[in-house]
């Protein structure tokens, strides 16, 4: 028995670069998440769920909008969060990212994604196809999870606007990642988020 999660990061938020917390989807994010809609339009998802905020929300609307049978629903499991901190033996090199985040928000965070890898990094008990829209970092730390990695090592893990990530889940095995921030559903126009500099 397997259980497929497809990770998909939301889309494009506009106005994303003025650092506004949360808003609607951009035109080119819109976009993104209806050529993703195309590239998984034949998975038999058995349930979608999406972060609360709006533009995990938009994304997940758009890309299951055409399939009937699918209804999303929200998971505060899967908000944007900050998942670990500079106490889990973190590199000096990463001191500054943690300047204005509080010990609170960073507990917040390790409690949430204990929660979310308890329920989606579990065997099922038959084969499942789960689509999860959410962030860059909870994504990050799924797959860190899957390779055993250090607490820190979801830092460097990024994900493009819409990209996909998929691990499978196995009853008598460990997890296994079988792509991660795959882009070939978008044209070079299309690919975003990820940081300056890093090739597509």
């Amino acid at each position: 028995m397997s259980r497929f999660l497809y990770l998909v990061r939301h889309g494009e938020q506009q106005d994303a670069e003025h650092g506004l917390p949360d808003g609607p989807l951009s035109a080119r994010g819109k976009r993104q998440a209806r050529a993703i809609a195309r590239r998984l339009s034949g998975v038999p998802f058995s349930a979608a769920w999406h972060s609360p905020l709006q533009r995990a929300q938009e994304t997940a609307e758009i890309m299951t909008k055409d399939m009937p049978d699918l209804e999303p629903k929200p998971s505060a499991l899967l908000m944007d969060c900050i998942p670990s901190g500079p106490d889990d033996d973190m590199p000096k090199a990463f001191d500054t990212f943690f300047g204005a985040i509080t010990e609170a928000e960073i507990d917040a965070g390790k409690a949430q994604m204990a929660d979310a890898v308890t329920e989606w990094l579990s065997p099922s008990r038959g084969d499942r196809h789960d689509l999860l829209i959410t962030h860059n970092f909870v994504i990050a730390w799924f797959v860190r999870e899957v390779f055993g990695a250090p607490a820190w090592r979801w830092m460097g893990l990024n994900q493009a606007n819409c990209g996909l990530t998929i691990i499978r889940v196995r009853t008598a095995k460990p997890a296994v990642l079988i792509t991660h921030n795959d882009l070939g559903h978008l044209p070079v126009e299309l690919r975003t988020g990820l940081p300056e500099g890093q090739p597509y």
